[in-house]
């Protein structure tokens, strides 16, 4: 029989060798803590990192974003707070990057910033827009209203050369679900990763996808992605639902204020608030959708966008033989702030159980790839005669 006397210095050593390893790894990985404070003029955000900080600021509607430059993962310090402009924080992580979102409480804001050294700090601060300052922002909307029209102008002579692909949810957001347990994110995401490889053993592009795992992207970072990739074009992934199972078919949609009909104001409703599912439809959000849906001049680009759902519409209907559906317009907050023409495409519904069980077939996901490339060929050989 062992003695228990004799082992228990020995188990007491072991876990304590332990304890002190995993301390000493959470010390050794690299960390950024956020912490947030309010003054009597403005909201001040703290950014710390222990790693070299090289970053990028960009201004949306109502958030900030900041991209981060390093390629090794890192834990997030956030400290709970209650302010009156800040309202959150999210990130998504890039190839080489992070980027984390700011969001506000309210639409004009205006900040500036600075940084520290010893410790290295990024301090941002936040303050309500003064007149002048709202002056300034439609002053500097305008010229780059202009300044995209230009760009939109210019661009049928230049060549497309990135396509960020876009499946739709992921995470901790589901997206709708089918009758047989079939869900939305995992959908989009197995024809995204298809649609990348085809395109990419095809086309003379590079391919950036917003997310090819199962994790949570926000609507803005989706965007955000985009815009620092530099992207030429943004095809969003997803399954469509609707209440009638007998719904059928496929729609592409590109961006617009008004929704097309009731089904697509319904869609959009739930593709922009996906934890409201389950518990009804508000009042409140219509607002909300309309203060950032033209916040980055998406409008210069919406020609090419009508073209290109158009031209993945037509492929869909002809291969797929599904029910045509027709392009529609809605005010879906993806597509939001995305610098190029842009679509949101929903292949099939999820919440018909017949095509439920194509979606799960290797055969059908391969018949939308294909449907979706000759659309995406289509349209360049198009742009490219303009």
């Amino acid at each position: 029989m062992v003695n228990l006397k004799k082992r228990i210095p020995f188990i007491t050593g072991a876990v304590l060798f332990l304890l002190l390893s995993v301390v000493s790894v959470s010390q050794i990985q690299p960390f950024l803590k956020l912490t947030t404070r309010d003054y009597e003029e403005f909201s001040r955000v703290t950014i710390q990192p222990s790693f070299p900080l090289s970053f990028e600021i960009e201004k949306g509607s109502s958030f900030l974003l900041v991209k981060i430059s390093i390629d090794i993962p890192f834990r997030i310090q956030k400290d709970p707070f209650d302010s009156r402009i800040i309202r959150s924080y999210g990130w998504t992580k890039g190839r080489d990057y992070y980027i984390l979102t700011i969001k506000t409480k309210i639409r004009d804001f205006s900040y500036d910033y600075f940084v520290l050294d010893d410790p290295t700090q990024l301090v941002i601060d936040f303050s309500e827009a003064d007149d002048e300052s709202r002056r300034g922002d439609r002053e500097d909307q305008s010229l780059l209203d202009s300044a995209l029209s230009r760009e939109s102008d210019q661009s049928s002579t230049q060549e497309i050369q990135t396509i960020v692909i876009d499946p739709g949810h992921g995470g901790m957001e589901p997206g709708a679900q089918g009758k047989y347990g079939t869900l939305e994110k995992d959908i989009a995401l197995a024809i995204g990763l298809k649609f990348k490889a085809v395109i990419e053993k095809n086309l003379p592009v590079r391919v950036v996808m917003t997310r090819d795992t199962d994790e949570s992207v926000s609507l803005e970072n989706r965007a955000a992605i985009a815009n620092f990739e530099k992207a030429d074009l943004f095809i969003s992934i997803h399954a469509n639902s609707s209440y009638r199972k007998d719904a059928r078919g496929s729609e592409s949609f590109f961006l617009s204020r008004e929704a097309s009909d009731d089904e697509a104001r319904m869609l959009a409703y739930l593709e922009n608030n996906p934890a409201v599912v389950e518990k009804g439809i508000g009042g409140d959000s219509e607002d909300e959708i309309t203060m950032i849906l033209w916040d980055m001049a998406q409008s210069a680009y919406l020609k090419e966008s009508s073209l290109l759902a158009e031209t993945l519409q037509e492929e869909l209907n002809f291969l797929l033989k599904t029910r045509n559906r027709g392009i529609k317009q809605a005010p879906f907050r993806v597509l939001t702030g995305v610098a190029c023409p842009a679509v949101l495409v929903e292949v099939a519904f999820i919440s018909n159980p017949d095509e439920e069980r194509k979606l799960q077939t290797e055969w059908f996901q391969n018949n939308v790839v294909e449907a979706l490339y000759r659309g995406l060929e289509n349209y360049i050989n198009s742009y490219t005669r303009q």
